[in-house]
C-alpha cells in the first residue's frame, strides 16, 4: 500500500499550509476592496464577523484532529460521523474547492504580477506567467513536503512584512479620530442580508484554514500539533486581516468619495502605498501579492492532491491515483490530475476574455461556496459524532451551533435575494457538482463499501494509537 511519510513537518510547518492557502497578503490585497463594494466602510466588522464565524467552525475540526490524523481532512471526518456516502461527498466537495482555488491563485499570480510589471513601466500579459507560474508550482507540490510548506512561510512571511510596513506608516499619517475607531466596525446602513453577502469575500479570504488536517498523516505529534496549527492560522491570519482591513479603510478614507475609490480599485493596497509611501513601495506590495498568491496556488494543490489520493486509495477513479513517489512520498499522480486539469482550465477562461483578476474572483466564489457547504456538513456531522460518543455534552453544543446558523444564513444570501450575473450562477454549479457525487456513489456501491472498510479500519487503529 502507497503512504505518505510520517513525522516529518513541525506544527509550524503544518500551520504553513493552512495560512497560505487562506494567503493573507493576497487576501487583502484584493479581497478588501470586493468587500468595500458591497459594505462600505464597514470592510472591518465584516472580517471581524468571519473570523467569529470561522473560529467557531474550527472547534469542530479542532477536536477530530484531536481524535484522528488523516490526509484525507472531511472525507474522512464527514465518512465517520455520517457515514461512507456522506463522506466521499465531503470529500467531492472539498476536491472542487481546491481545485477552484489552484486554478484561480495561478490567475492571481499572473494578475498580481502583471500589476507589478505595469508599476516598472512594463508591459507584460497575464498569462504566459501564469503558465509558467503553474509548472514551478508542480515541482514544488512534486517534490518532499518539507521543501514546499518552509517555501509556503519564506514566501508568506517576505509579503506580509510589506503590508504591516505600510500599515504602521498609514496609521503615522492619517486622521486617527474617534469616527475612525468607530464606523469601521458598526453597520452603518447595510442590512443584514448585505452583510451577510459581503462576508463570502472574507470567508475567501479565511478559506482554507483547515488545509493543516490534510498533514495529519505527515505530522509528527498531529493529534497536539494540528489542532494548535488550525487554532493559530485562524485567529493570527484573522487579527492581521482585522488591522490591515482597519488601515486600508482610513487610508482611503469613510467619505463616499474615498469608500468609491476603495470599492473600484483593484490593487487597494498597491493604490495606498503609492499614495502614502511610494510608486516603487507600491510595486514590493504587489510582489508580495504575487509571492503570497503563488504559496496559496502551492499550498492548494498540495492539499488537494492529500484529498484525491485519499479518495484514490479507497479506488476513485483508479488506484494509482492513490500512490505516492518512491523518493519523496508525495502523491504525485493525484497532484498530476489536479495540475492538468488546471492548466487545462486556464486556456478557455482566457480564451473567452477574462483576465486574471476575474477568473480568481469567480472561481474563488464557487470554491468558497463548495467549501462554505463542506463546513457545515462537517460541523453537523461532528454534533452528532462526538454527543453520540459522549466527547461533548452540555454549553460546549453551543459553539458548533452557533457555526451552523452562521455558515447556513451565509449560503442562503448567496441565494436569496439574487445576486446578479455571473454570481446568481455559481451556486448551481456547486449543486451540479454534488449531484454529479452523488450520481458517482449510486453508480458504483463498491467504491461506497471499499470506503466504509477503510473508515472502519482506520478509525480502529486510531482509537487503538490513541488508547
Amino acid at each position: 500500500m502507497s503512504e505518505l511519510k510520517k513525522n516529518q513537518l513541525s506544527y509550524v510547518e503544518a500551520m504553513a499550509i493552512s495560512v497560505a492557502i487562506m494567503a493573507p497578503t493576497a487576501a487583502m490585497a484584493l479581497n478588501t476592496s470586493l468587500t468595500a463594494s458591497i459594505a462600505g466602510v464597514s470592510v472591518p466588522l465584516i472580517f471581524l464577523v468571519a473570523m467569529i464565524t470561522i473560529g467557531l467552525v474550527a472547534v469542530t475540526f479542532i477536536q477530530f484532529n484531536r481524535q484522528f490524523s488523516h490526509s484525507g481532512s472531511v472525507y474522512y471526518f464527514t465518512g465517520i460521523s455520517l457515514g461512507p456516502k456522506m463522506g466521499f461527498l465531503s470529500g467531492w466537495a472539498l476536491l472542487l474547492t481546491y481545485v477552484m482555488f489552484t486554478i484561480a491563485s495561478i490567475a492571481e499570480v499572473g494578475a498580481f504580477a502583471e500589476s507589478f510589471f505595469s508599476l516598472l513601466n512594463i508591459e507584460i500579459d497575464w498569462f504566459p506567467i501564469a503558465l509558467v507560474s503553474s509548472v514551478l508550482i508542480w515541482i514544488f507540490a512534486f517534490a518532499d513536503v518539507k521543501i514546499g510548506t518552509r517555501a509556503l512561510l519564506i514566501l508568506e512571511g517576505i509579503s506580509v512584512l510589506f503590508i504591516l510596513i505600510l500599515v504602521f506608516v498609514i496609521f503615522g499619517k492619517a486622521d486617527l479620530s474617534s469616527e475612525s475607531f468607530v464606523k469601521p466596525f458598526s453597520p452603518g446602513q447595510n442590512t443584514i442580508p448585505a452583510i451577510a453577502l459581503a462576508t463570502v469575500f472574507a470567508f475567501l479570504s479565511f478559506a482554507g484554514f483547515e488545509g493543516a488536517s490534510s498533514l495529519g498523516e505527515e505530522t509528527k505529534n498531529p493529534k497536539k500539533a494540528i489542532p494548535i496549527a488550525i487554532i493559530s492560522a485562524v485567529f493570527l491570519t484573522g487579527l492581521f486581516y482585522i488591522i490591515v482591513s482597519f488601515a486600508t479603510t482610513i487610508g482611503f478614507g469613510l467619505d463616499s468619495e474615498g469608500n468609491g475609490n476603495f470599492a473600484k480599485s483593484s490593487a487597494p493596497l498597491a493604490d495606498l502605498a503609492d499614495m502614502y509611501m511610494s510608486r516603487g513601495f507600491a510595486a514590493a506590495i504587489m510582489f508580495g501579492a504575487f509571492l503570497s498568491a503563488f504559496s496559496c496556488a502551492l499550498a492548494s494543490a498540495t492539499a488537494g492532491s492529500r484529498m484525491l489520493f485519499s479518495m484514490g486509495r479507497d479506488g476513485f477513479i483508479h488506484q494509482k491515483v492513490g500512490a505516492t513517489h518512491k523518493k519523496y512520498h508525495s502523491p504525485y499522480i493525484a497532484l498530476s490530475v489536479i495540475m492538468v486539469i488546471s492548466l487545462i482550465a486556464l486556456f478557455p477562461l482566457k480564451g473567452i476574455g477574462l483576465d486574471g483578476g476575474l477568473i480568481f474572483g469567480y472561481l474563488g466564489t464557487i470554491g468558497v461556496l463548495s467549501l462554505l457547504l463542506t463546513y457545515l456538513v462537517t460541523t453537523i456531522g461532528g454534533m452528532r459524532y462526538f454527543v453520540k460518543n459522549k466527547i461533548w455534552k452540555g454549553p460546549i453544543l453551543i459553539l458548533p451551533a452557533l457555526a451552523v446558523i452562521g455558515l447556513g444564513y451565509s449560503l442562503y444570501s448567496n441565494v436569496f435575494p439574487i445576486p446578479a450575473a455571473p454570481f446568481n450562477y455559481f451556486p448551481y454549479i456547486v449543486i451540479g457538482w454534488i449531484v454529479l457525487g452523488v450520481i458517482i456513489t449510486a453508480l458504483n456501491p463498491a467504491l461506497v463499501s471499499r470506503i466504509a472498510e477503510r473508515l472502519m479500519s482506520d478509525e480502529e487503529s486510531q482509537n487503538d494509537i490513541s488508547a
